[in-house]
């Protein structure tokens, strides 16, 4: 795979392309920057969503675009170092929320400031009107019109098969 961006093409650019590599590069800067405390930007992404503690796994892997396969094995890991803990819900106790132990909020307060400064980092190479914008189109798009998963019989991995 290329380690090289996306050109856009003379009839307009890869939206695809572009999405992707942007998620890509994002995803592995954030990795870099969060390796110290021993989170992934994944892992980060559920526990700031458990935060409030009033979740279940189930919506925490909606909110965080997580298969049920993957938010299991991820919560089953967040258990074993501590971070989380499967309780039953007070009003169905059919069903787990989510909460964060001591330790878990410890250290997504701490992996907050990481992703905020990233965040900052990466907005602050644009233009105040371009950030603003780009923000509000990513916005706009995520909460409208790409805000569901169209269903298909074959949807798309996140990764590629292992051999």
């Amino acid at each position: 795979m290329s380690d090289t961006a996306p050109e856009t093409t003379s009839s307009g650019a890869d939206l695809m392309s572009l999405l992707s590599w942007s998620d890509r590069a994002l995803s592995a800067e954030l990795a870099a920057n969060l390796a110290d405390l021993g989170i992934t930007p994944r892992a980060h992404r559920v526990l700031a969503k458990a935060r409030p503690g009033e979740l279940t796994q189930s919506q925490i892997a909606e909110a965080t675009g997580l298969d049920k396969t993957t938010m299991v094995v991820l919560t089953d890991h967040l258990e074993r170092e501590g971070l989380a803990e499967r309780t039953p819900s007070p009003s169905d106790r059919r069903v787990k929320i989510l909460v964060l132990t001591d330790k878990g909020r410890r250290l997504v307060r701490r992996s907050q400031e990481i992703v905020d400064r990233t965040h900052r980092d990466v907005l602050g190479s644009l233009s105040p009107e371009l950030r603003a914008g780009l923000v509000e189109a990513l916005t706009r798009l995520t909460t409208g019109r790409l805000s569901t998963f169209a269903p298909s019989e074959q949807p798309p991995r996140r990764r590629p098969a292992r051999p």
